[in-house]
């Protein structure tokens, strides 16, 4: 009977210590404050959006990417505060399988964006339209700046909602895992 009860007491610590330490876990990979990461990564359909020149993208032609679609405006400051930072992580040549989509959601003005991206001197970034709304729709957006992460699959595995510092060290190691 003495020995059931310590056999009993152990398997209680031990459920006890994995479930902990399990979220310890979690919590220690997550990178950012804001991020909100998929235990089982979602699908992403095919999704059609315009580059600068009005020709349609289709998503799924960039399958076997990692994928950045960063969704901004002209008017937004946290925008226009994050994007110097996801320009230089797009320049950062030891991401092999990276693709940034920068994707403006106001109606479509090349001028006002071109200028946007010039005063903050983007080097490497394009400009991005939804003017039909589809990827803002797609993925139930609720405001800007929102960026969603793709795996080299097409699953979208992680959302971050608000402004975030594409150079913070820890994000970027852990972003590399999946290039």
């Amino acid at each position: 009977m003495f020995i059931n009860q310590q056999i009993s007491k152990l398997l209680i610590f031990l459920l006890f210590f994995n479930i902990f330490s399990s979220i310890a876990q979690t919590v220690e990979d997550v990178p950012l404050n804001n991020i909100v990461i998929n235990e089982i990564p979602k699908p992403v359909s095919s999704l059609i959006f315009e580059d600068f020149s009005g020709n349609e993208i289709n998503l799924k032609d960039y399958r076997g990417n990692l994928i950045i679609l960063n969704f901004w405006a002209t008017w937004c400051a946290p925008c226009k505060k994050e994007m110097p930072s996801l320009d230089i992580l797009y320049q950062d040549e030891s991401f092999k399988n990276l693709q940034i989509f920068a994707v403006n959601v106001e109606k479509p003005n090349t001028l006002k964006t071109k200028k946007f991206f010039n005063n903050l001197s983007i080097k490497k970034l394009n400009i991005f339209f939804d003017s039909n709304l589809n990827l803002v729709k797609g993925f139930k957006l609720r405001g800007v700046p929102t960026t969603v992460l793709i795996n080299k699959k097409g699953e979208e595995f992680a959302k971050i909602l608000g402004e975030v510092d594409f150079q913070n060290k820890k994000f970027v190691k852990w972003l590399s895992k999946y290039d």
